[in-house]
């Protein structure tokens, strides 16, 4: 039987093949540090400058200014025009509360108002009444006046006749107690003028009061009325309804909550940021908004304003660092931002959402240059 014969392999060959791969290899290596370079120096350039002018958080929520609807009047609620989450019109009828006690008072202020125009009426014709007593004094007061000036003449041209003996003197003394008289009946008018004049001042102050009633009687009336109208709760904004505790039959008291009305259509964003990201964050600069509710959709914004302060600073007790131990810590400052979002993205954007803001810095570059040259001249004064 023959047996096989193996050919050996060339020895030569393999060092040849190795050498190769160790120049693949290499020139594999050589291609990706160039792009890993490449891509170095493209990260680098791109993060001087765009990167680094993108700030960020994910410390931001969806809001709106929703108002607290309350009662003005005590009293039991008739009628709940609205229902939970139900959109309502600015102006639309929210609650209304029993308004007979407040019709009542109404009625009886307008009576007041009534009582006072007669009391004034009253008051008018006394001044009239008074007027005309006035006339008839001072008529009587000339009339007397003359008679008292006529027994004063007779008295002068008498006197020399009786001193003379041509006229009796108990004619002369007839006349002197007649011209007396007539004295003492001018001053007795004179009074009597006095008097209605002071009768027409009285119904004079008794008009002005019962001016003064109307006035504050028509101020009860249109307080009366003022407070019926308030019985009609309305919406002071368009919105939708939330959180009522309202309920028909309940007895409310002033200023009891019952209700919100949250303005679905003036929502907006509140980002807190970081102290070190507000450097450069202005007014009007662009905002991407990522929503958890939508995470595949990118809303727009625009930075609408920035608080003046941190949110420390505006806490119920701000804190006082002057004292104890002192802890840096990193203060966020709230920024207000305007989110373009239609009507059917404000059915999913409701008040409290969680989201993350980007806000686009960059137009405020050129403010760095502007504070260090600003600096510089602070300096060279």
């Amino acid at each position: 039987m023959a047996a096989s014969i193996e050919t050996a392999p060339n020895d030569s060959s393999l060092p040849q093949k190795n050498e190769g791969r160790r120049k693949t290899v290499g020139r594999i290596a050589l291609v990706g540090l160039g792009a890993g370079a490449l891509y170095g120096a493209w990260a680098l350039y791109d993060y001087q400058t765009v990167g680094k002018y993108m700030q960020d958080t994910n410390d931001a929520y969806v809001k709106a200014d929703g108002v607290t609807i309350s009662s003005k009047l005590a009293g039991y609620v008739r009628n709940v025009a609205v229902q939970e989450n139900q959109t309502v019109a600015n102006s639309s009828l929210l609650v209304q509360i029993d308004p007979t006690d407040y019709d009542t008072r109404l009625a009886q202020s307008a009576a007041q108002v009534d009582v006072a125009r007669a009391t004034e009426a009253a008051a008018r014709a006394a001044i009239a009444e008074a007027r005309s007593a006035t006339g008839q004094a001072r008529a009587a007061l000339d009339a007397s006046q003359r008679e008292l000036a006529y027994l004063n003449d007779e008295v002068a041209r008498m006197r020399p006749l009786v001193t003379s003996g041509a006229e009796p003197k108990q004619a002369f003394d007839q006349l002197i107690a007649n011209r007396d008289k007539a004295a003492s009946d001018v001053s007795a008018k004179r009074a009597a003028l006095a008097a209605a004049n002071d009768r027409i001042a009285s119904a004079q102050a008794q008009a002005g009061q019962s001016a003064a009633q109307i006035t504050a009687a028509q101020a009860q009336r249109k307080a009366a009325s003022v407070d019926l109208d308030t019985t009609r709760i309305t919406a002071p904004i368009g919105g939708k309804i939330g959180n009522s505790t309202v309920r028909v039959g309940q007895f409310v008291q002033p200023g009891q909550r019952l209700m919100t009305i949250v303005p679905t259509e003036a929502i907006y964003v509140e980002a807190n940021f970081k102290e070190t990201q507000i450097g450069l964050m202005r007014a009007g600069q662009p905002v991407t908004v990522h929503v958890d509710a939508l995470p595949d959709v990118d809303f727009h914004g625009t930075v609408e304003s920035i608080t003046p302060g941190t949110g420390a600073n505006f806490s119920l007790i701000p804190p006082q660092n002057a004292t104890g131990n002192f802890t840096k810590i990193v203060q966020r400052v709230p920024v207000r931002i305007r989110i373009n979002a239609g009507p059917e993205s404000r059915k999913v954007l409701v008040p409290g959402l969680s989201l993350t803001v980007e806000v686009d810095t960059r137009a405020a570059k050129s403010s760095l240059d502007a504070i260090r040259k600003e600096q510089e001249q602070v300096a060279a004064k």
